[in-house]
Order: C-alpha cells, then sequence, then structure tokens
C-alpha cells in the first residue's frame, strides 16, 4: 500500500472553497457584506504570500457559524455545494483521485480550510480521510453548535506535518512505511510537507511553488489545462 494526500483548494478543485464560502454568506446576507467581504480578501492576500497569521485568520472564519444552528448550516453549505463547488470539480481531478484509491493506496485530503466547509468536498471526490483545520463545538460533542473557536493543531504549513503523523500513528503507522508517499499540493505554503514524502507533485504550482520544483527537480501536474 502506498500512501496519497491531497491538498483541496487550487489543487483538486480551481477554486478556494474557504475564499468562495466567504462570498457565499455574504451572498447569503448573514454577514455584514462590506466587512466580511474585507477581511475575506485580506486574509487570502496574506495567505497566497505565506504570510497568514493562522489564528487570527481562523478565528474570523469560524465566528460566523456559532451563530446559525447546525441544520441551518447544513442547508446553507448544501446549496453552496450544488452552486458553488459541484460545477468546479473536474473529470480530471476526480480521475487522479480515483487511480490512486483503484491502485489500494491510502488516500487523505489534506487542507488548511476548516472541516465544516471541506467534509462535504471530500465526500464529493470519496475520499474518507480528511485532516483540516477543526472547529470546537459546545460539549465537544461532534454534532454540537459551533463555539466559533479553532480547536487543536491547524493544518496549515508546518501544522499539516504534525496532523498527517498523529493520524498515521493513529493507525499504528508512519511516513517511511510507505515505498511510496504523494502529496500533491498547488501552494508554496505547503513545501514543509512536500519535502517530506517520497513523491511531491507541484498541481498547478504557484510562481513560487513552480520554482522550487523546478530546482528540486520535483514532478509538475498542471491537472486544469489537461482537461
Amino acid at each position: 500500500m502506498n500512501l496519497a494526500l491531497f491538498d483541496l483548494d487550487h489543487t483538486l478543485i480551481p477554486t478556494d472553497s474557504d475564499h468562495e464560502w466567504g462570498r457565499f454568506m455574504v451572498k447569503l446576507g448573514i454577514v455584514d457584506a462590506e466587512k466580511f467581504a474585507r477581511q475575506n480578501d485580506a486574509f487570502y492576500a496574506d495567505y497566497k504570500a505565506g504570510v497568514l497569521d493562522i489564528d487570527a485568520y481562523l478565528h474570523s472564519a469560524l465566528a460566523p457559524l456559532s451563530k446559525h444552528s447546525r441544520e441551518q448550516l447544513a442547508d446553507w453549505h448544501a446549496q453552496f455545494m450544488r452552486e458553488v463547488i459541484n460545477p468546479r470539480i473536474v473529470p480530471a481531478a476526480v480521475t487522479l483521485v480515483r487511480e490512486h484509491q483503484d491502485n489500494g493506496d491510502l488516500c487523505c485530503l489534506v487542507t488548511a480550510t476548516n472541516a465544516f466547509i471541506t467534509a462535504p468536498i471530500a465526500e464529493a471526490f470519496g475520499i474518507e480521510a480528511l485532516i483540516a483545520c477543526e472547529a470546537e463545538t459546545v460539549d465537544d460533542h461532534p454534532h454540537g453548535a459551533f463555539t466559533g473557536r479553532p480547536k487543536g493543531t491547524p493544518s496549515y504549513r508546518e501544522g499539516k506535518i504534525v496532523r498527517v503523523e498523529a493520524w498515521l500513528e493513529s493507525m499504528g503507522k508512519k511516513l517511511t512505511d510507505f515505498k511510496h508517499s504523494y502529496f500533491y499540493s498547488d501552494s508554496h505554503n505547503d513545501i514543509p510537507l512536500l519535502e517530506q514524502v517520497t513523491d511531491p507533485i507541484a498541481t498547478n504550482p504557484d510562481d513560487l511553488l513552480r520554482a522550487h520544483a523546478e530546482t528540486r527537480g520535483w514532478r509538475i501536474l498542471d491537472l486544469f489545462n489537461s482537461q
């Protein structure tokens, strides 16, 4: 068995689900449009620049979830999937994941976007394992109301390594157990984890990651250009 790790935003989907969810909340009128849109755009710019304050970002992104019931949030997310995400899931990305699954590889989606947003997207790709930034719930109940605060180690930059190692350890495994460990990512923010696997694949890479991949001789996959 090999290991296949996938980033999500701009890797498996040609957009940023976190940023799009923020825009979607503005569209629904459940957040202050001007203030939230400005914060959303600023955090996204910081992420692309590699200077994101992940704790500040998560508190901002998760706060609106605490103001609504899980049922209402689930209804909104289903609408989000129909209108925003599903139309952007491209056959090449589905095929890439399916090839690893058909090969018997252990597959996991590893993203800095929070689990509320990404769990249904992982499900749409048929990926059972998800490592994402976790949102705290009342009394730590899995279906309890959100408190608006993050929980645990954020799966961002070096935090992705921490979370992947913990996930593997929970199954009695470690990265070095696999003959091949793949990680597909578009972002220079993921260079720490890309450096840890045997087969790093710069997928639809940003300029910084593309340059790094070329220097290191990594495979470069322009997934969305293959349509």
